[in-house]
């Protein structure tokens, strides 16, 4: 006797922090929608779970990173890998989402067919190896665009000759003893600007910042006095929404000044970093980027710990590029050599959309830059698929917010209205352009492998907050892009 697979209305593919807020709104939003979240890892958090390099902590303020619906109450508003954890397995514990997680769920492809209208789901078991498969109406992708199993360093000249550790931050070893020891961290990110004060506070001898490339770099608090008073003062709720609404007004100021007025904003933070450093050091060498203040994200460090260290003289930058690695550290252009025992390399992250699940419609493989975003959110001439991506230029879960109340907002249409079927259509003469606009290295090296956005709404990749909460949150869910359709025979499989 052959038993019919699963099937549910959404599966939600990665339990990281776009997954466990899809859950909650379909939870909340959708109490009578069959669900679950698959998750190949062994636990909930995504990347907050999977990195564990020292110091790993948002780059974002936690009132506007931090879910809408549930206060951060923590003082630390810019915060460390560890809290956040803790308040997103608490969101979890609080809404009822933990059933709904499978974890050693590994999802390997997943076939849509427009006869039955319906998904089905090649899933792996990482505990047992077993193999099965699921049906779904919907696929939710929540699983980012970070390849979880790789990061990206590039080829370098002599590595097999460096007689020390070398490590990508992705793959931290536990056992990784670097106290006492000289430390060049090779990457001028987000990474690597927590990796340097971290590591010296750690116990590390000196930790040098080896940078290709200038990154603009500003000292935030890593208290919100403002938030916390209106905590104090308001409540949790009202408080909470009072210091996220100031928060996202003071990103979007921030990003727009530095868009509208880059020289200006160069001026400013360079003057802010000089400051922050000792007196004669070169700030236009190791703190000047060659491009516009947000063309790239901005890092922030909180209290100034990176300038501090600087001050301290435990840490240092160094602005060349990589001639070899030697027996004991890493040899520049220039001709200086910097002695390491440990050479980490904060490279950057390669992206995988989807977590590379293998996609086919009606027997055709997915190839993504043959498709475009439809607010964000869905892809042209993909049906009943939906994913999340945050915004670049501000908090990340800002904008998977949107996503969710809007994607069970058409839930609710299609079954008010008995549809199967929601597919965008892009129009023919919509021109193309690439999904992200921005000038990260990460971005650049895949951006012929990700879908495209059109030059007209609904089709752009908006890094607005405001204009989405207007045409995301506001919006009708019907209009001309969107195409409904109902399957007269479908066969029904119960869950």
């Amino acid at each position: 006797m052959t038993t019919s697979p699963e099937h549910l209305d959404v599966l939600v593919i990665g339990a990281g922090i776009s997954g466990i807020g899809a859950a909650r709104y379909l939870l909340t939003e959708r109490p009578g929608t069959t669900f679950a979240v698959l998750e190949a890892r062994g636990a909930s958090g995504g990347t907050w779970d999977l990195f564990r390099y020292p110091g790993i902590r948002s780059d974002s303020d936690l009132q506007t990173f931090g879910y809408e619906f549930k206060p951060w109450t923590d003082k630390s508003a810019i915060a460390s890998a560890d809290k956040i954890l803790a308040y997103l397995r608490e969101t979890s514990a609080e809404y009822g989402i933990e059933p709904h997680i499978r974890y050693q769920h590994r999802v390997l492809g997943a076939a849509w067919s427009s006869e039955d209208a319906r998904w089905t789901v090649d899933v792996e078991r990482g505990d047992t190896g077993e193999r099965f498969t699921l049906t779904a109406g919907w696929l939710f992708g929540a699983t980012g665009y970070y390849d979880y199993e790789a990061g990206f360093t590039p080829t370098f000249e002599g590595r097999d000759r460096f007689r020390g550790e070398i490590v990508h931050p992705q793959h931290w070893p536990e056992e990784l003893d670097y106290a006492g020891k000289k430390v060049v961290v090779i990457g001028s990110g987000a990474t690597a600007v927590t990796l340097v004060p971290s590591m010296v506070a750690g116990g590390a001898e000196h930790v040098t910042m080896l940078q290709r490339t200038p990154t603009y770099i500003m000292p935030v608090p890593s208290e919100d006095k403002i938030a916390n008073g209106l905590l104090k003062a308001f409540g949790q709720e009202r408080g909470y929404a009072m210091a996220r609404r100031k928060n996202i007004l003071k990103q979007r100021a921030v990003y727009q000044f530095c868009q509208t007025f880059p020289k200006t904003a160069r001026t400013l933070i360079r003057t802010i970093n000089a400051k922050a450093l000792p007196e004669g050091f070169d700030v236009d060498t190791h703190f000047n980027p060659p491009y516009g203040p947000w063309d790239q994200r901005l890092c922030a460090v909180p209290d100034g710990d990176l300038f501090r260290t600087i001050r301290e003289g435990r840490a240092a930058v160094a602005t060349d590029r990589i001639r070899t690695f030697t027996e004991t550290g890493v040899l520049l252009e220039s001709g200086e050599e910097l002695e390491a025992d440990v050479i980490v390399t904060a490279t950057g992250l390669n992206l995988k959309l989807f977590g590379g699940v293998d996609i086919t419609v009606d027997g055709h493989a997915f190839h993504a830059p043959d498709h475009v975003a439809y607010k964000g959110m869905m892809l042209s001439g993909v049906p009943n698929l939906a994913f999340a991506i945050g915004y670049t230029n501000s908090s990340w879960t800002l904008k998977v917010g949107l996503l969710c109340e809007h994607f069970c907002r058409v839930l609710a249409h299609m079954e008010a209205e008995g549809y199967d079927v929601c597919v965008p259509v892009a129009p023919d003469d919509l021109a193309t352009r690439p999904l992200l606009d921005f000038a990260a290295g990460y971005v650049q090296r895949a951006v012929d492998e990700l879908p495209r956005q059109g030059d007209r709404a609904p089709w752009t990749m908006s890094m607005s907050y405001a204009d989405d909460a207007r045409t995301i949150r506001g919006g009708e869910v019907v209009d001309d892009a969107l195409a409904f359709s109902r399957v007269t025979a479908q066969v029904a499989v119960p869950a």
